[in-house]
């Protein structure tokens, strides 16, 4: 007896263009059009995924740098300062601590201060 695929390539098919409704034209109604379009735009959200990661990384350093410049720091001394002193706060918590909390940002300033020449 021959097998018949029909039921399992069609709810294979639904479920590809369910993803590609709201797309615009032909990428949303015909086949090879609705693979081509999600295979492509899989790799865009694959990829930015990655560049997410990228991007908010340097908005942290913008707003380091920026916040620490306020109180006569460059980036690049105030994170060997904190490094020297023995703090460990990533970026995130920085950035965030300079827009929401400026008194103790201020505070990690003049500790990055004094250790920023010793080692």
């Amino acid at each position: 007896m021959r097998v018949k695929t029909t039921v399992a390539s069609r709810q294979s098919k639904k479920k590809w263009f369910r993803r590609a409704k709201g797309a615009y034209a032909t990428k949303k109604n015909r086949w090879r059009m609705v693979i081509q379009h999600l295979e492509m735009s899989m790799r865009h959200m694959y990829r930015g995924r990655k560049q997410k990661k990228r991007d908010f990384r340097g908005t942290w350093i913008q707003r380091i740098n920026a916040a620490a410049r306020q109180d006569g720091l460059s980036y690049s001394r105030f994170v060997s300062g904190l490094k020297n002193a023995g703090v460990v706060l990533d970026r995130k918590v920085l950035a965030n601590m300079a827009g929401e909390d400026p008194a103790s940002f201020q505070k990690l300033t003049a500790l990055a201060k004094e250790n920023a020449t010793a080692k």
